[in-house]
């Protein structure tokens, strides 16, 4: 089979010929439908030799969807055919986090070496892809697996991070959501359809601040110096409630702090290394800092349950799996609206 891998540091990802995957004794192999890139691939093909920690050759992609196809001994509850979305933050299954569907904060998956496709484990930037227990795999339904696939990270993520602040997210609250590409597009819109706050977005693109506006943000600023006066005077001098930080620099982590109101909550998703000091005098009384990381496997049905009512959709660009290395291309220069698609057929 055709497949998308990482396979020399700091060289671009390669489309090659691999085994097709057979499943053993409690796994599921999935013809894949679509499959998302992401930042997060971007992020570890940029590390150093030193820094990289995920193996090579590595088939990326950790949003994955497909059809089920082939059914390792023991495997129940599945039926080959069926539609299905990959939940990817996989964990050992018996710790406390993962029996309550919190796999994304599992206890023991380092040490047991188990890692997440695309981010360890081979990936859905194929035209097959393994599946290590059905647990990982959610229904789709009616849901078209090209236009739901990124919500198994671009939607879960924000999700994840929202629902822990919906307390702060009352009405006439205000919600910044700093980064308005693959997951804070998406973000916005599970702000619009479950709370009353007043949502405010911040890019440095034009274009980025156009879809903002698009899928629901009441106001729509570009992210520059001026950008924390101007929410200031949006909140009547108050601040935000709550700020959700898809981007995660320096810069803009350190905006997130400036703008926080009395008792918000900073979320910091992106990965761009940014840190945020907490302690007397650095922000307002009673700042919240987090620093999530994707979401459970009950969390991902609601999203996709979202989707399924009309509440959150992705813009989305597709590509083919041979065109699948010049949407990261595309991806680093910043030039996809949403999110990049890859269709294998």
């Amino acid at each position: 089979m055709k497949a998308l891998q990482y396979l020399e540091i700091g060289a671009p990802p390669r489309v090659v010929t691999v085994p097709d995957p057979e499943p053993g004794p409690g796994q599921v192999v999935i013809k894949v439908t679509a499959a998302g890139a992401c930042h997060s691939d971007e992020f570890i093909m940029s590390l150093s030799a030193e820094q990289y920690i995920y193996g090579l050759p590595l088939t990326l992609g950790h949003e994955g969807a497909g059809t089920v196809a082939a059914l390792g001994e023991g495997v129940e509850h599945l039926r080959i055919g069926e539609s299905v979305a990959v939940y990817g933050p996989w964990g050992c299954g018996h710790c406390h986090n993962c029996t309550e569907g919190k796999e994304n904060y599992c206890t023991n998956a380092a040490a047991l070496g188990i890692a997440p496709p695309g981010l360890g484990s081979p990936g859905a930037m194929a035209e097959y892809m393994l599946i290590d227990s059905p647990r990982h795999l959610v229904p789709l339904g009616d849901l078209d697996p090209v236009k739901s696939v990124s919500l198994t990270d671009a939607g879960l993520t924000p999700y994840h991070a929202i629902k822990r602040s919906l307390p702060k997210l009352g009405a006439g609250s205000t919600a910044v959501v700093i980064g308005a590409g693959g997951l804070g597009h998406v973000g916005i819109q599970i702000i619009r359809a479950m709370t009353g706050a007043n949502i405010i977005a911040l890019d440095v693109s034009e274009e980025k601040l156009a879809l903002a506006r698009e899928v629901g943000a009441h106001h729509a600023i570009l992210s520059n110096a001026a950008a924390a006066g101007t929410i200031r005077d949006l909140t009547h001098g108050l601040g935000a409630d709550a700020i959700f930080d898809f981007v995660g620099a320096q810069a803009t982590v350190d905006l997130a702090g400036v703008i926080a109101a009395v008792e918000a909550e900073i979320s910091i998703v992106g990965i761009a290394g940014g840190a945020l000091g907490v302690g007397i005098q650095t922000t307002a009384w009673d700042v919240a800092v987090r620093a999530p990381y994707w979401g459970s496997r009950s969390e991902l049905i609601e999203v996709l349950d979202l989707a399924r009512a009309g509440s959150i959709g992705v813009e989305i660009e597709t590509f083919s799996l041979d065109e699948a290395p010049r949407a990261y291309e595309l991806l680093h220069q910043g030039k996809i609206r949403g999110r990049a698609v890859v269709v294998p057929d």
